[in-house]
């Protein structure tokens, strides 16, 4: 059974940890980035909010199928109003071309505007692109490659900044200065820092998976030309793609290989796939599928279940209640729903592969946490982390804190949700930016 269950043993976790690092590193220098599996971008954000941030602000957050327009109004770094609205961002429209996709986006600025805000006057807007991008500013962001389910032409290589700057002039009308462009992961460590002065590590556990922290200047090797007094820069790591280059292969499974061929992007975003709620379902999926083959789980399979995404991370956490409770009846449930037939030794046999597949995440997850925890050699460190998996999970957040105190002893931290990242954190970093140009 262990075998199927992927139990990490205490050498691979550690080995783990010593690539991360080696990974880590090899990004920050302009010889080794191409060798890395992480990108290891310099944001070019040098300080968080000091809790003075005042005025009015845009933010958008692209990432997803719905497109968020939000405005902001800060006194003394407190949100004191705050409005948004949604806006579908359609198949043809993610998929087609890049031109496209831009004009849509500034049309949604320009209506949101339009039906909000119609005196026109001017703000300065945060706009959370969470996709990996090379940073060669505050406000230039190189799209590396789309990911989840955008891929529009003519965008790979551009300035995301550049295309939406350019879309908002076609459509006219629009009084915005795109001052700052980061990704989901900068905004939950911006939007951490301001409940929380101790936080230096941003995480996002949700459809996919990334972090960021804040690092030495003079560790960022690759950084060119004149650093200005800068001792501290956050870091954006794009984990998620943590062993494309092999690395990781060593705790590759047949499962996660299965997991893989069925993805939109194979081969690619390795990391992520071990635990994104993206791709969680489809994990406990696999190792059903194995157990059955083995002949310990499940007489005859539901058409359901044969079906790739028929296990869904919602359920993964349903299964969980039930190893939390010392019940069955999710399990009872989650079979139900798929058709599945089953006698009372299958549901302990899945609430059991399901327990398992949720303590090899969060293993995966703090061993790298442990890192950076080591790496930032503070007193005390906390840890924002956004995203539905960790929100929604019921026992993940528990396994984790119990997992990076084991790997990183003598470190004292805090894990806790800081929600909106993309929304209100790309607020905070329009306001942070708004301060650092008055300084020029």
């Amino acid at each position: 059974m262990s075998s199927l269950i992927f139990a990490l043993t205490d050498e691979q976790v550690q080995r783990i940890r010593s690539v991360f690092l080696s990974e880590m590193e090899l990004g920050l220098t302009k010889e080794g980035q191409q060798q890395s599996s992480l990108l290891m971008e310099n944001t070019f954000l040098p300080e968080l909010p000091n809790g003075h941030e005042t005025g009015e602000f845009l933010a958008l957050d692209l990432g997803g199928t719905n497109f968020r327009v939000m405005y902001l109004r800060l006194e003394d770094g407190q949100f004191v109003e705050e409005d948004a609205q949604m806006f579908e961002v359609d198949e043809s429209t993610r998929l087609g071309e890049g031109t496209r996709l831009f004009d849509f986006l500034a049309a949604c600025v320009h209506q949101f505007l339009q039906e909000r805000h119609p005196d026109g006057r001017h703000f300065e807007l945060g706009f959370t692109f969470s996709f990996p991008m090379t940073q060669k500013s505050l406000d230039v962001g190189l799209l590396q490659t789309w990911t989840k389910s955008f891929n529009a032409s003519g965008c790979v290589g551009e300035d995301a900044v550049r295309m939406l700057n350019d879309a908002l002039q076609r459509r006219g009308n629009v009084n915005v200065d795109v001052v700052a462009i980061m990704n989901d992961t900068t905004g939950t460590l911006v939007q951490g820092a301001a409940l929380d002065a101790r936080c230096a590590i941003g995480v996002i556990l949700g459809t996919g998976s990334n972090a960021a922290y804040i690092e030495r200047v003079d560790r960022v090797r690759k950084w060119e030309g004149e650093h200005n007094g800068i001792k501290e820069v956050v870091v954006d790591i794009e984990w998620g793609a943590f062993g494309d280059n092999g690395v990781l292969d060593f705790v590759k499974t047949d499962v996660d290989k299965a997991v893989d061929e069925l993805s939109l992007l194979v081969h690619s975003f390795t990391f992520e796939k071990y635990f994104g709620g993206k791709y969680l379902g489809e994990v406990l999926r696999q190792c059903v599928l194995k157990a059955h083959e083995r002949g310990v789980l499940l007489e005859q399979l539901s058409e359901r279940v044969r079906t790739a995404g028929a296990f869904t991370t919602k359920h993964v956490s349903m299964l969980e209640k039930d190893t939390i409770d010392g019940t069955i009846s999710h399990c009872e449930t989650v079979l139900g729903a798929l058709e599945q037939s089953y006698s009372p030794a299958d549901l302990v046999i899945l609430r059991y592969i399901c327990a398992c597949v949720t303590v090899r995440a969060s293993v995966l997850i703090s061993a790298c946490l442990s890192v950076l925890l080591q790496r930032l050699e503070r007193e005390e460190c906390s840890i924002a982390v956004d995203g539905s998996l960790f929100k929604l999970h019921p026992r993940l957040a528990t396994l984790m804190e119990r997992a990076i105190a084991t790997l990183a002893p003598g470190r004292k931290f805090t894990l806790f949700l800081a929600e909106d990242g993309s929304g209100k954190g790309a607020g905070l970093v329009a306001a942070v930016a708004r301060r650092l140009r008055s300084r020029n």
